[in-house]
């Protein structure tokens, strides 16, 4: 197969590019990334110099790009990680998210009708689902009604009724899946778990939102990455797949393992303002990727966060260096217009 792989250079892109080719010898693999803040060359540095892996880069949301690059390869499937996905930053600057997350693949959608794409799969989250609330033991289902209710849970809602849509329309081969909170190697910093690990291990306080009883699904990213594979191989065309880690967590919780694991008590937690429109639950129901394609998750919570963190040690020079970027980046003056600057 020839497959293109969109915000390959991100976090659970990266870790699907390696999945993909120790998988799939006979695949040629093609990387488009943006290379954002969060798309990092050195997350795919060990593939970079395999004759069958092709990095580009390049912009989802530049029309006349991905026109001219899909008339050109003829690609067989499409993966679309490519998204701009902090929550936060979404909050203070949401047009890039229209722009990459709608447009974008809006782009990539009419490129792959244009040219004959096979198969399209769209990589979404369980954002789009809105708030199940902090009183209810309901889980999202893939029938559960969108209601999205930050920009960013907006911008990919509206990719993923676009993408519906192609299927109603066009025939297309898509697919969708909906995942939970990932974690794991090559995850940006200023997530969650990698960002409170990096603040303990340095013995900084440690920011929670609220009463830090919002609470997430977490799911190690290779579960990830095979819920995908399996999907893109076997899910029925048109449909969408919920993807969860059975790991419901207080973001409290989290933090308190994480401290826990580093042997530093709770004196470094700090509570601060709730940021806005901060959904108070999300969770998943898996049952139908579970009855349909035989998918579940491998690796529990404890597992996954000891993988993760022995990672993060290993690879601490990795850290260190993004962070240092987003500093410089967040210090640089800049005389273009807030739009251009985001980008």
């Amino acid at each position: 197969m020839k497959i293109l792989i969109t915000g390959g250079a991100g976090f659970i892109g990266s870790n699907y590019c390696y999945y993909r080719f120790e998988n799939y010898p006979e695949d040629q693999i093609y990387i488009l990334d943006k290379l954002t803040y969060a798309g990092n060359l050195d997350n795919i540095k060990d593939l970079l110099n395999e004759d069958r892996v092709h990095f580009i880069e390049g912009d989802i949301a530049d029309k006349d790009f991905i026109d001219n690059f899909f008339e050109k390869e003829k690609f067989d499937a499409v993966v679309n990680f490519a998204a701009e996905t902090h929550v936060d930053r979404s909050i203070t600057g949401p047009s890039i998210f229209v722009l990459t997350n709608i447009v974008g693949t809006h782009n990539l959608l009419e490129a792959s009708r244009l040219n004959e794409v096979k198969r399209y799969h769209q990589v979404s989250t369980d954002e789009v689902y809105g708030d199940l609330g902090s009183n209810s033991t309901d889980l999202f289902t893939e029938t559960t009604p969108i209601a999205p209710n930050c920009p960013y849970a907006a911008s990919k809602a509206s990719a993923d009724l676009l993408v519906m849509s192609y299927f109603e329309t066009y025939n297309m081969g898509v697919t969708i899946s909906r995942c939970s909170n990932n974690y794991g190697p090559y995850q940006f910093p200023e997530k969650l778990i990698p960002y409170f690990f990096r603040l303990i291990a340095d013995n900084k306080q440690v920011p929670v939102y609220g009463d830090g009883q919002n609470v997430r699904d977490w799911l190690y990213v290779l579960d990830h990455c095979r819920a995908i594979d399996m999907i893109l191989k076997d899910g029925k065309l048109g449909e969408a797949y919920n993807v969860g880690g059975n790991n419901e967590k207080t973001n409290l919780e989290i933090t308190q393992f994480l401290l826990e694991f580093l042997e530093k008590d709770e004196s470094l937690i700090t509570f601060v303002d709730d940021r806005l429109a901060h959904d108070r639950r999300y969770a998943i129901d898996s049952t139908k990727i579970q009855e349909e394609l035989g998918w579940e998750p491998s690796v529990d919570f404890a597992e996954g966060i000891q993988k993760t963190f022995d990672w993060y040690k290993e690879n601490e020079e990795w850290s260190r260096k993004l962070m240092d970027n987003l500093e410089e980046r967040k210090h640089k003056k800049v005389s273009k217009t807030p739009l251009e600057a985001s980008r």
